[in-house]
């Protein structure tokens, strides 16, 4: 990843707030030449980037929400800006003296920690309006598939507690399951409403499996009326939100497809071999390729390059890193499981590290190192997947 060029005239290390942040200002020898709050507003923000002296970088801790006006209008200002991850000066505060945790020690920690080591810095990507855009509407998408997942696991819950074979049975990713859930409750609501009422529910889905499920009710005592009620009304609820969460995910993910299909590294990635539209999306919205000057900087940013230890004799090891962008690695990583029984070179690559002794999570996180090598050339050169 190309870092931010090292600062000849000074640093602006902001703390930024909700409210408010606090700036310090270091010159190029470390000496603090300004050390104040400043509102988050749009006038003394402006004021603020007037007074330093053109060529400042501006350091943020923070890029997204409290963070975004402050890299509005310093860029608007003609300075450049950068972001100091949260466990970076995390660690750095640590080089300092003192162990205070203040909004004006943090923007000196910021400042200074910039100021000497500019590698610890990290790009602000510049997006246009339509990326901005689609990355509003993916942080939604992504919410809503949290809920989602939220429910699911307190539905799992409730279904444990009232009646373990049927929650093993039960299959929350299918919306026929959740139909039948938000129509007739629990396991016992099912019981009420018949075995006809459960086929006319889940019409289309697995007989066998729909039988078992009948049979694993059958085959369990009931409990007391008050919490067959009390179950239902709670399944019933959650099920429907489940099933709103995931058709406005699925409406967000047709609309941000539908945004980006004009975009040529869009197109082109959904060409490489475990691409969809998600993690494409993903990749175009939350890279700007021109920042890393090799496939080595940016599986490092997305947090698939291996980390290193060694020490003398004593220690040598290689593990799995746990930095980086934790969204696009999870993505990366998953998407591979496509390729698993693939016989593409993804594939073939699969069935190599398995036969060193990888399991399979190792492998598929091998397979996602290799693949950046393609998303890196296929972003950087805006060309299809050519196998």
């Amino acid at each position: 990843m190309v870092k931010p060029a090292i600062v000849r005239k000074a640093v602006l290390g902001l703390d930024v707030g909700k409210s408010s942040h606090w700036a310090c200002l270091v010159t190029a020898e470390g000496e603090i030449a300004a050390n104040r709050p400043v509102m988050n507003s749009e006038k003394e923000l402006d004021d603020l980037f007037a007074q330093v002296g053109r060529g400042t970088l501006v350091v943020v801790d923070q890029v997204r929400n409290i963070g975004a006006l402050a890299i509005r209008r310093a860029r608007m200002a003609g300075l450049e800006v950068a972001y100091l991850p949260g466990i970076a000066a995390h660690g750095a505060a640590r080089l300092f003296a003192g162990d205070a945790k203040t909004d004006e020690r943090d923007a000196m920690v910021i400042a200074k920690t910039a100021l000497g080591i500019p590698d610890s810095l990290l790009p602000v990507p510049r997006g246009n309006a339509e990326l901005e855009a689609a990355r509003s509407m993916a942080a939604q998408r992504n919410h809503m598939v949290t809920c989602a997942t939220r429910d699911k696991n307190r539905l799992r819950s409730i279904l444990l507690e009232s009646c373990p074979p049927f929650e093993a049975l039960a299959d929350l990713s299918d919306p026929r399951w959740v139909n039948m859930l938000e129509k007739l409750g629990g396991p016992w609501g099912i019981a009420d409403a018949g075995k006809a009422a459960m086929g006319a529910a889940t019409r289309g889905a697995d007989r066998g499996k729909m039988d078992a499920a009948w049979d694993a009710i059958a085959t369990s005592t009931r409990p007391p009326k008050c919490m067959v009620e009390a179950e239902n009304q709670q399944v019933m609820t959650l099920a429907r939100r489940i099933r709103e969460a995931s058709a406005e995910a699925e409406v967000l993910d047709a609309r941000i497809a539908a945004m980006l299909s004009d975009d040529a590294t869009y197109e082109c990635l959904l060409t490489v071999p475990g691409i969809g539209p998600r993690t494409a999306s993903e990749l175009v919205i939350a890279i700007d390729i021109a920042d890393f000057p090799d496939h080595d900087h940016l599986a490092s940013y997305c947090g698939i390059a291996p980390r290193n230890r060694q020490s003398g004799t004593s220690i040598s090891s290689v593990s799995t890193s746990r930095q980086g962008n934790k969204r696009l690695k999870n993505l990366l990583i998953f998407s591979c499981n496509s390729l698993a029984r693939s016989k593409n070179r993804f594939g073939d690559y699969y069935r190599r590290c398995r036969n060193r002794g990888m399991c399979h999570g190792e492998a598929l996180k091998a397979v996602a190192r290799k693949r950046i090598k393609v998303i890196y050339a296929i972003m950087r050169d805006k060309v299809p997947y050519a196998a």
